[in-house]
């Protein structure tokens, strides 16, 4: 889908800059500057097309509205923080809405199959989940570092943090993933022999 938004780029510009009035063109300036790098995050983040096209929607709307319209003073730092967070958000609903689902399951003591779990999008649900319970200031940072691909300085000015103070919050994360990990694999096999 984006793909095809990049090929039609042109028209798309000359209308959209037609139908915009002036005082709204750097939204579409952010836009065309952090878009790419914006949607390669959300679709770590998120995984499916229809939930990084709401996410991207969301993302650029609540810019359009930032305090009557006015431009914040840090625009790519604003688009990523309320990028990652409108992700989240969405993960949170779809967290539970599977344990919603699961529950109805394992109340039925369903068992779930060995191909299942070896599946990598249960693995990457799975992930994404635990990435969803980190604290705040911990999640900010593994979304930004692994899922956008930005530097520890970049994510320190996005965040107001040393790059230092990222890589340690990074360390952490991941000792906290794994653990987490390492629980639903136990949980999983637990289930298996019931």
């Amino acid at each position: 889908m984006f793909g095809k938004a990049v090929s039609y780029g042109l028209l798309w510009d000359f209308a959209v800059c037609e139908a915009v009035g002036e005082s709204q063109r750097w939204i579409l300036s952010a836009m065309q500057s952090h878009g790419q790098e914006l949607v390669t995050m959300l679709w770590r983040i998120l995984g499916n097309e229809q939930d990084v096209c709401d996410a991207y929607q969301d993302t650029f709307l609540q810019l359009a509205h930032y305090e009557g319209g006015r431009k914040p003073e840090h625009i790519k730092a604003y688009i990523f923080r309320v990028a990652n967070n409108v992700a989240i958000s969405m993960l949170r609903r779809r967290i539970a809405e599977k344990k919603r689902v699961s529950t109805a399951v394992v109340a039925r003591k369903d068992v779930s199959s060995p191909a299942k779990e070896l599946d990598s999008k249960c693995l990457q649900e799975t992930l994404r989940c635990c990435i969803a319970r980190l604290p705040e200031h911990l999640r900010n940072v593994i979304t930004l570092r692994d899922l956008a691909g930005l530097s520890y300085a970049q994510i320190g000015r996005i965040l107001g943090i040393s790059a230092a103070t990222a890589r340690v919050y990074r360390c952490k994360a991941i000792q906290l993933l794994t653990v987490w990990m390492g629980k639903e694999e136990k949980d999983n096999e637990k289930y298996k022999y019931e």
